[in-house]
């Protein structure tokens, strides 16, 4: 028997953290912490038991560009029984009682492709992992003329900044199939977590260009890059590369061994600066999209 019930305890949260880490294991899972704070009406948490034993986990809601989304997660023991398709069923469901039209899912493997299409889903988009080693003694990043590069933590008068002036303009240049839409209050929670891992590039007064660290609270020998940005007038000059190279070897100061990022199709000039410095593809994630309801 699949029993699907909404998360409503933290004890519920901790089982569903745990599904997520065992499902994406290369991926940074949300805190207790941030998942409270994440809690709306519109966001829908479940956990499925299949007989009585914790078997996946589902979320699904509004997504960054305003459309539905669904992430339904099976542990592997629990997989090819039912409980991926009911997960499914109720996500969409809450998703088009929120009034919206048509719901997104992802596949990062064959098996989860295999699953998506069955249901009419098509593919819109793809997003690339890549991955980095990180060394003992990493070099900093060689200087630019007429650039400084500030860690967040040192001037914290920039955050807002670095939104209004650079993480709009690059959310919009962004090569997704809708525009990503960030609140200033989702920007401070969750992409600019780490000050002391969050650099910008000042010109002058000017704010040109930012990267940064995200922390993982789950593994703390690892971090994933935040946003990684370049104003629109002085791209094609290096300063994305000085940039992520001034956060690979603040990494490796506090002794992290991997950095991960992800990165749209399309995006081949960020993968490329990537490459160059060592990153190499892991995981590609292809989004899929179909009308509601599902049949």
């Amino acid at each position: 028997m699949i029993e699907l019930r909404p998360c409503e305890s933290d004890d519920d949260l901790e089982a569903w953290r745990r599904v997520r880490i065992a499902v994406v294991p290369y991926e940074l899972t949300p805190s207790l912490e941030e998942l409270r704070r994440q809690a709306s009406p519109e966001r829908l948490l479940l956990l499925a038991y299949r007989d009585g034993e914790l078997a996946g986990s589902g979320l699904g809601g509004r997504g960054d560009t305003g459309s539905g989304f669904a992430v339904p997660r099976v542990l592997p023991e629990h997989r090819r029984q039912g409980v991926g398709t009911a997960l499914l069923r109720e996500l969409a469901a809450h998703v088009k009682a929120l009034g919206l039209h048509d719901v997104g899912v992802k596949a990062d493997d064959d098996a989860a492709l295999s699953f998506a299409t069955r249901f009419g889903f098509e593919e819109v988009g793809r997003e690339i992992e890549q991955i980095r080693a990180v060394g003992p003694d990493e070099p900093s990043a060689a200087p630019l003329d007429g650039i400084a590069i500030v860690s967040l933590a040192e001037h914290p008068e920039l955050l807002r900044r670095l939104y209004d002036e650079l993480a709009l303009q690059a959310f919009e240049d962004m090569p997704t199939p809708e525009t990503i839409e960030i609140t200033p209050e989702r920007w401070e929670a969750d992409w600019v977590t780490w000050p002391e891992a969050t650099f910008a590039a000042l010109a002058g007064d000017e704010v040109v260009g930012m990267a940064g660290l995200i922390r993982d609270g789950d593994r703390p020998e690892r971090a994933e890059q935040a946003l990684t940005a370049v104003h629109r007038d002085f791209r094609g000059r290096g300063l994305a590369r000085a940039l992520k190279e001034t956060t690979i070897a603040w990494a490796s100061a506090q002794s992290l061994r991997e950095i991960y990022t992800w990165t749209q199709e399309g995006n081949e000039n960020m993968r490329a600066v990537n490459e160059k410095l060592g990153y190499v593809t892991r995981t590609v994630s292809i989004s899929l999209r179909r009308p509601l309801p599902l049949p």
